[in-house]
Formats: C-alpha cells, structure tokens, sequence
C-alpha cells in the first residue's frame, strides 16, 4: 500500500498517506482513485473500502428544482437533489425546530436551542438533516431516541439535557435499558458499548475467550485484545530484561516491557514517602503507585473517586484538580468518567462483567436481581466490588445463580456450595432487598442437628437424640427467640448439649450398652473417663433422660453457682473506665463497647445487638436502653455515643444499606458485628470481657436491689438476686440510703 496507494483498503490508509506526503515524504505513493486511477493529494471514502477524488465521486444527478442534470450541492427535506440555483425553499427548519423543541419543553428558550444544534453539528447541511429528522419524529426527543438516523441527533439531545431541559431526556439503550452514550449501530438501532461488545462476541481463535474481536490474525480467525497484545508480532525485545514482551514504553535506548518500565526513585508529591514514582500528567509532580490507585473522599467536591492531586490529608479527584474538561480523557463507555487515559472506566468494567454473570445472551438481568445489580455498580468503591466478583468462588456463584432461570430464592441458594462466600452473597442480597431476611443462625442449627440426628445408625438412640435436640431445646430457643433472630451464644449452648448427647450415646454403644440399661455404675465409670467433656451439658441431657423414662436409676449432681469464680479488682475497672474515656487514640466503637461492659455489665451479645433506636437523644440528654427502664450517660460517655452515631459505619463495601439499624455495624451489609469480633477487639485493648463484667455487675448488685438492677440492665430477676446475695448486698441498705438522700435535701 506504501507503494501503490491503490484500494480497495481502509480509508485510514489512504489518512495515512496522505499525512506521510504532508509530512514531507517522498518515497510514499499518494493515494489513488478507486473509479479513475489517478494519484489525488486528497480523496474520499465510501463503504467497501473504496476512495475516490470528488470529480469521480461527485457524480452529476437531476435536480428537483430545475429538473436538469447538474452537479449535486445540498439534499432537500425529502432526500431530493438540488443544484446550486435551485434553493430549498419550502420553510427554514431551524426555526421550525425551535418552535417545537420550546412548545414541547417550556424551561427552553431558542438562545438555549439554537446553541445546542451548533454543537451538535457545524455544517448548516447537517442542522438541516437533524432538524428534518427531529420535525418528522419528534419522539425521538423523549422516548425513541435509540432510533436516531444520526448521532448528531443523540448529540442535540444531551446539549438540550445539559442546558436545562426537563421533557427532553437522553435515550436509554434498548438491550441493557441504561442511560449511556449510544455510540454503536445495530439493527437499526443505536447502543451502548457494551451491548454491541455483548453482540459482537465470538470465540477467540487462540484462548477461547469469548469477547469481541479486537483483530483477526492472517487466516482471518478473531483474537481478544489479550491475544493481540501477546502476538508473537506485538512482541519486541525488552532493552532492560532482554525477554520478548508486550511494549509498554519507548525510550532513547530501546523499548520497555510492562515489568521494567523505568520508574525513578523519588518523594512521592502526594503521600511524602520515598518511593518509585511516575511523573503525574495531571500535576507534573511525581506519585507513587499506591497514590495512583488510592480512592479518597474529596476535599473540594466530597465525591468519592481515585486521587488526582492535592495531598495525602487534603485530596483532590480528577475535576478539582483541574476543571479543563479537554484535558481528562472520557470513559467510552459511559461519556462521564474524568481520567488520565480512553479507556472504559472501572465503574463501566463492573456493570459489564456484572451482565456477563448474572444476565442472559442480551445482558438483561432478572428483575428481581436489579437490586443487586445496581447496589454493585453504585458501590462508592468500584474497585472493591470488581475485586469482590472477580474471585473464583463468587464468579461461579453468580454465573449458577444467572444461569437458573427460576427466581432467586433461599431454596435456591441452600442447593448451592455452601461457605463464608455464599453467606456474604446472602447477605448482600438481603439488603439490597433481592431476598427476605431470615435467621441464618437457626437454619444452620437445624441442618447441623438433621445431619448429627441421622448420622446414628441405631434407630433407637437416633430417636431419643432427636427428641432432646429437637423436641426439648429447638423448641425451647424458638419459643425465647419470638421474632427477634438467634444469638451466637443461644446458638452454641444448643450445640454444645447436642453434642454432649452425642458423645455419651456414642460411649454407650462402644461399651455394648444402651441408654435404657445404663446403670449408675456405668454413669460414674464414664465421668472417670479422662475423654471426658462437656460435664455440665452431659448431666443436663441425664437428668432429662430419666424425666421422659428413657433411662431409669440415673442421677447426676449440679453445682449451684455461687458467685463469680475469678477475682474483684475494683480498682483495675476504674482505671479501665478512665483510660476509654480519655483515650483518643483507641477506635471510637471500641471505647463504647468497653465502657457499656465495664460501666453497665452488658454481655457482649447484647452490646452487639444494640441499634440506634436504643439510643435517646433528648437536648444534652444521652439515654440508653438495655432492659425496660433507659439509662442517663454521664457527659464523656454520652459525647462519644453522638460520635458513634454520626460516624458508625461497617466494612461492608457492596449493599450496605443507608439506614442500617445498628450501632456497631459490621463486616456483612445489613448485619451487627459479631459477638467474636466485638471480644476480639476488646481483647487487643486490654478489656477481659468475662472477668471485667463479673467485676462490674459485683459491684452494681452492692449497690442496687435486684428489681431496679434487672430493668436498668436487662439481666433476668433471678440473675440479678442471685448476684446480689454474692455482692451481699439488700434491700434494706438501699431503701435507709434512699431515706437519708430525701432528710438531707433542702426544702424547696
């Protein structure tokens, strides 16, 4: 082509030449015409990849003015040809389209139209087709804009939208119903990127990905943008490793593969560290590879996008740092997206890949997965979420749950590989609200018992199990839960006494005994045993035995508690109380969970289904609620709950709800942080959650009747008598304070 310059070929090639001989090139062909063969310095294309010079492409045609055949300068409103002496005259569609647009939408005037249809297009001939297009259908201004016959009419309407229009409204593609660019043609109908890259799809001729072609190799055969970048072709060799790679840069010495493109040692102008850095376009100051993918809340606009400028403590996204709008590139995809570089835009590479998994062969998704799909796309953290879908395990749950055809249901999910994965997807999709909540706790307990009840093959023993596990305490923790859903404690002391049962029917029957012919004998030999466990669990499970006559003459002995067993270190929980208090480098949510533990003796499953409801805030006044009755906190502890109150916020990235109950949110959208990561965490700063509480409620049971100590706390009325006969605390000691308080106040 260099040296004929001839077609057929891509008119980029004829560009190319042409740009060459511009340049000063000699040695170039100039570029041919198709029709008369001579060499033009400046020609046309035509589909086909043919080229040709205006006198050969120029053909002369009948006007419909003067009916004679003269050469074509313009196209009437009906496609006509006309000549240089036959005008169209049948009215200025310019003006007719600005009485439309203005009666059709009030809040535009004509200054706002007619500047909107110079940007759209220059050439007075092109405001002519736009209008006659727009004047025959003027729906294509409100609803069927996808069948625009030129994208200049798509671009009219966006300037209309961006001038202030609110009956005018930009198209929406008609495969994935997203309001995007529409830069594609297909079936007559104008789509998105992705959906015509969805369309366009095949497999690639070398590693089988089905994507849409970037190239074809010399057989014809596609290849993905992946196989054309490793092409044996593409290839150079690296000047610094000396392996054949993809180029990554060119330089004075050589070209550079990705892995050694040069990157200078340097302070990094964003985060102050030494570092290898690249010079940034945007500031022309250096930045470090973690600067360039850090996301940051704004310090000029508050949006949450990667860092652009400014520094490590006061960031700036792309638009803050500079508001030139030509100097960013644009996300194809979406035309909104303000980066360094063309190419798709995280956001956009989430919203396909999300359509690939979930949606069908034209990326609709399910109706009632529309919820998911728009809480991962609308994620403030795009990257997390790509990252999240782009594990193996969670590509092959959602490719499973794409594929069934019935709607998402928890039948459906339960059939799945079960794992910390699908308990997140779970989650995620309760609280985007694609699945109703439900008690995960009790569902696990009940599988868990099924499958421990029926892996007895004694058909008598797997009876007896069954009714103690199921019978006695499911039954049991149903009727206490009432609506509210399973704590991890309720949810351990079940397994830990089904378990026990287990294990003692399972000694049975290694010794040739049964629970009904077990003796007393036999009990005592199995407590001596040194494999011995769960004493308490597997007494319970006797003693409840021989109530429902499934053993006879058995007993086993309780110990009554009697108070708590460790030590009473007053002192240590004042000091504890002071050091949350005054801390400030201790994390906000853990000097709360601490202080209600020490102050108030609140077990950590409670602290852990604290919600905002519980907390009154009336004027200067913080209340809390653990029992019945709220509690007043003091002034430091009360301006730490405000605190928490305006800045809880869980790990949760992906569809965490905006009005999340919780106090302590956790790691799980729409959940409260387990009761686990609460003593973990409590751990780490020195609280010992078992001992300190058993210090605080000692000490509180002293002071307080066992009534007033229950609705203050939550704690049952027999709880809290039994701790107040361990403090040796009474009533009467309470009732004679109450007495002298009332005698030495002042007469009003």
């Amino acid at each position: 082509m260099l040296r004929t310059g001839k077609p057929p070929a891509p008119f980029r090639v004829a560009k190319l030449l042409m740009a060459l001989r511009e340049a000063g090139a000699r040695d170039t062909a100039l570029p041919h015409c198709g029709e008369c063969g001579r060499p033009r310095p400046y020609v046309g294309s035509r589909s086909g990849g043919r080229w040709g010079c205006s006198p050969c492409f120029d053909k002369p045609a009948v006007c419909a003015g003067c009916h004679q055949q003269r050469r074509v300068v313009r196209r009437d409103r009906h496609g006509q040809p006309r000549c240089a002496k036959c005008p169209d005259t049948d009215g200025d569609p310019v003006k007719e389209l600005t009485q439309l647009i203005t009666g059709l939408d009030p809040a535009l005037d004509a200054d706002t139209v007619r500047t909107a249809l110079e940007r759209a297009t220059k050439r007075p001939a092109g405001q002519n087709r736009l209008a006659w297009a727009v004047i025959e259908r003027p729906e294509l201004l409100t609803s069927a804009g996808h069948e625009a016959p030129t994208p200049a009419v798509l671009r009219f309407i966006s300037e209309l939208v961006a001038g202030g229009a609110t009956t005018v409204v930009n198209p929406a593609c008609p495969r994935c119903h997203g309001v995007k660019a529409l830069s594609k043609l297909l079936d007559g109908q104008r789509i998105c990127r992705a959906c015509f890259a969805k369309h366009a799809a095949v497999p690639c001729a070398r590693c089988g990905a089905v994507r849409e072609p970037a190239t074809r190799d010399a057989a014809g055969q596609p290849l993905c943008p992946n196989c054309l970048i490793r092409d044996p072709v593409n290839l150079e060799v690296c000047v610094c490793c000396g392996r054949r790679r993809p180029v990554a840069v060119r330089l004075a010495d050589g070209v550079r593969c990705p892995s050694c493109r040069p990157k200078e040692i340097q302070e990094c102008g964003h985060c102050g560290r030494t570092a290898p850095c690249e010079v940034s376009r945007a500031t022309g100051q250096p930045w470090c590879e973690r600067c360039q993918q850090r996301w940051v809340t704004c310090n000029g606009c508050g949006t949450v996008a990667q860092a652009r400028g400014g520094s490590f403590e006061e960031p700036l996204c792309a638009k803050c740092t500079n508001p030139d709008p030509d100097f960013w590139g644009r996300c194809p995809v979406c035309q909104t997206t303000w980066q360094l570089s063309p190419r798709t835009c995280q956001r956009c590479v989430l919203d396909q890949r999300i359509r690939g998994l979930l949606g069908n062969d034209t990326g609709t998704i399910a109706p009632e997965l529309v919820p998911f799909h728009e809480a991962l796309t609308s994620a403030e953290r795009p990257d997390v979420a790509l990252a999240w879908i782009s594990r193996p395990k969670v590509q092959d749950l959602l490719e499973r749950i794409g594929r069934d055809e019935r709607r998402v249901t928890d039948d459906i999910l339960d059939d799945l590989p079960s794992g910390k994965v699908l308990a997140h997807l779970r989650s995620v999709l309760v609280a985007t609200g694609a699945l109703t909540p439900r008690d995960e706790r009790l569902v696990a307990l009940e599988k868990w018992i099924t499958e421990t009840v029926q892996a007895r093959t004694d058909l008598t023993a797997r009876r007896i199990l069954h009714g103690y596990a199921v019978w006695h305490h499911l039954r049991r923790l149903r009727r206490r839960i009432g609506d509210q859903h399973t704590t991890q404690l309720q949810d351990l002391n079940v397994r830990c006494h089904v378990t026990a049962a287990d294990n003692f029917l399972t000694w049975l029957a290694a010794q040739g005994l049964a629970l009904g012919t077990c003796t007393q004998v036999d009990l005592e030999r199995w407590m001596t045993d040194p494999a011995f466990t769960y004493r308490e669990e597997t007494g319970h499970f006797v003693r409840w035995s021989v109530q429902h006559r499934h053993a006879h003459g058995l007993t086993f002995g309780t110990v009554r508690w009697t108070g708590p067993q460790g030590t009473i270190d007053s002192e240590k929980r004042w000091a504890d109380a002071r050091r949350l208090l005054n801390d400030d480098t201790l994390p906000t949510a853990d000097r709360i969970a601490g202080l209600l533990l020490i102050l108030y003796a609140q077990k950590i499953s409670t602290i852990s289904q604290l919600t905002v409801d519980d907390v009154n805030i009336t004027g200067e006044t913080v209340a809390i609620t653990f029992g019945t009755s709220p509690v007043v906190l003091p002034m430091p502890l009360a301006t730490l709950v405000r605190e928490l109150l305006a800045n809880r916020r869980g790990k949760a990235k992906i569809g965490t709800p905006d009005d999340g109950p919780w106090l302590f949110p956790g790691g799980q959208p729409g959940r409260p942080l387990s009761d686990s990561q609460i003593g973990l965490r409590l751990h780490k700063i020195g609280i010992r959650p078992q001992q300190d509480r058993s210090t605080a409620l000692f000490a509180l049971a002293a002071e307080l009747p066992a009534a007033i100590l229950a609705r203050m706390l939550g704690v049952h009325i027999q709880v809290a008598v039994q701790w107040q006969k361990a403090s040796g605390g009474d009533w009467a000691a309470y009732a004679a304070d109450v007495s002298n308080r009332a005698r030495k106040a002042p007469a009003p």
